[in-house]
């Protein structure tokens, strides 16, 4: 037996992978996806159906199984999901008694306005490290309660379960027998205490979720529990499970205190090793639980860009100034320089460490020389720029100096941004040759979690890819000093302060 059976449940998406542990390093042999529906009843509302992605889960994994050869061979099954997405299920049928809500969603904004007018923010942050926002699962836990006849008077009695991705596919693969969430979900819950790793009562009761509805909180490597033999022709160690964003991290091999990766996507999530003790952010970057595995928790602190990628998929679908991504690269590199033009892709308002929500877009600096391809190419430079606004924000908390920069995400195939984005942050970008890291990692901590691997530490025959800094200092910082004047523009631009 020597294959790692990894489960990968995203917000659009539901893969397995089977990874071949060879050479103390992971080989993906196999792999099954299945999109999810998305479902918007109101205006800012997400749900997925959790029975939907628990069948999606069922087939991938089975097809993943067969295609390798059948279950014998397989050694351990480890878990990587979406974040703060919450479920409620019906504990004695296993039924979700309503629709999953969905990380993204923000139903509860106005609980958490009220909470924060109300001065809660800072104590909540000082044990969390989260800041209060409908985004994370506590308060989506208390709507689920009272928009449900009856359940949370069942939840108190402990007749109903509530859990993010996480404790509800735990609850579906031991077939109801273990109700446990990884330390690195329950981190994203604004209901745990970041140094204790326990569930903080104070929390449950201004939350308004009872604690007996709550699953137990495991490490995220080493056996939570058995699969149902049914499921894949016979039980398998369920041996290792992170949220999504921690799991990369893991599988980047971002182990040591100054590691940091990021992941560039739609949107962009850069999470940064801050060793065994949490940090406290005074730039509103988010405190969590990285992972905790072999006896010990690593911290971290993360940062969100919420437009990466959307600002070329604008350039392409929008207003169709190129008709593919790849396209891009080559019209940046035709140009000497940016011309003085930057954009600001605040298309849904701008995260870390602005934190300015009513921001809009905004292209700064045209003249009658601008051209489609300077467009292009502040898209791109954004990515830096934003990139650097969290390196910077990292840097203030006081974490320790970054020493390289793990780099996942279709972006990445841009040579020209990384490129960039190594000569802005000052700091080596590093590219690995598997993409997969949620998986990955998800894969290693499970292997971890029944001895197959002694150590969390990445493994790999495939050299990276690398780009140093090469650009001098002066063009550095004149660069840096002109997006700064364009998101202050963006800011002044906003609808509120118009």
């Amino acid at each position: 037996m020597s294959l790692i059976l990894a489960i990968d449940q995203g917000t659009t998406s539901t893969r397995a992978i089977a990874f071949e542990i060879r050479d103390g390093g992971l080989r993906p042999v196999a792999v099954s996806q299945i999109e999810l529906a998305q479902h918007f009843p109101q205006s800012g509302w997400v749900e997925h159906d959790a029975s939907e992605i628990w069948s999606a889960v069922l087939q991938t994994c089975r097809e993943v199984v067969q295609k390798a050869g059948g279950v014998d061979r397989f050694a351990a099954v480890g878990l990587t999901n979406q974040r703060e997405t919450a479920v409620m299920w019906d504990a004695g049928t296993g039924a979700p008694l309503h629709r999953a809500i969905v990380w993204q969603d923000r139903r509860t904004a106005p609980v958490t306005a009220r909470l924060t007018a109300e001065g809660h923010e800072p104590a909540v942050q000082a044990a969390t490290g989260l800041i209060l926002d409908p985004y994370f699962s506590a308060t989506k836990f208390a709507w689920l309660l009272d928009a449900v006849p009856g359940a949370r008077d069942r939840a108190i009695r402990g007749e109903v379960k509530l859990g993010t991705i996480d404790a509800w596919l735990i609850w579906k693969l031991t077939g109801g027998r273990i109700h446990a969430t990884d330390a690195s979900n329950a981190a994203r819950t604004a209901l745990m205490d970041l140094k204790t790793v326990e569930w903080r009562d104070d929390l449950c009761a201004l939350f308004a979720v009872p604690r007996a509805a709550l699953p137990a909180i495991v490490p995220c490597a080493g056996v939570i529990g058995e699969t149902e033999p049914g499921l894949f022709g016979r039980a398998l160690p369920l041996a290792g499970s992170a949220g999504d964003q921690q799991a990369a991290l893991v599988g980047h091999g971002a182990l040591h205190p100054g590691d940091a990766k990021i992941t560039y996507g739609t949107g962009a999530f850069l999470v940064a090793n801050v060793g065994p003790e949490p940090v406290a952010s005074t730039r509103r970057l988010l405190g969590t639980l990285g992972y905790q595995a072999a006896g010990q928790t690593a911290y971290a602190l993360e940062g969100s860009i919420f437009s990466a990628g959307s600002a070329i998929q604008w350039l392409r679908d929008g207003v169709k100034l190129i008709s593919e991504s790849r396209q891009s690269e080559a019209m940046a590199q035709g140009l000497a320089d940016n011309g003085g033009v930057y954009m600001v892709p605040g298309f849904t308002g701008l995260g870390a460490p602005w934190w300015e929500p009513e921001a809009r877009g905004a292209v700064v600096g045209l003249t009658r020389d601008s051209g489609p391809a300077h467009f292009v190419r502040a898209a791109l430079e954004a990515l830096a720029y934003q990139t650097r606004d969290l390196l910077d924000a990292l840097a203030q908390d006081g974490a320790p100096p970054l020493k390289t920069l793990k780099v996942d995400g279709g972006v990445t195939a841009n040579s020209f941004a990384m490129q960039f984005v190594a000569d802005i942050c000052e700091v080596e970008v590093e590219r690995p040759a598997f993409q997969e890291m949620t998986a990955l990692g998800a894969a290693r901590l499970a292997a971890l979690g029944v001895g197959l691997l002694p150590d969390l530490q990445a493994r790999t025959t495939e050299a990276p890819a690398r780009w140093t800094p090469r650009m001098k200092p002066a063009e550095r910082d004149r660069l840096l000093s002109g997006w700064r004047r364009a998101v202050k523009a963006a800011i002044i631009a906003a609808p509120d302060r118009a």
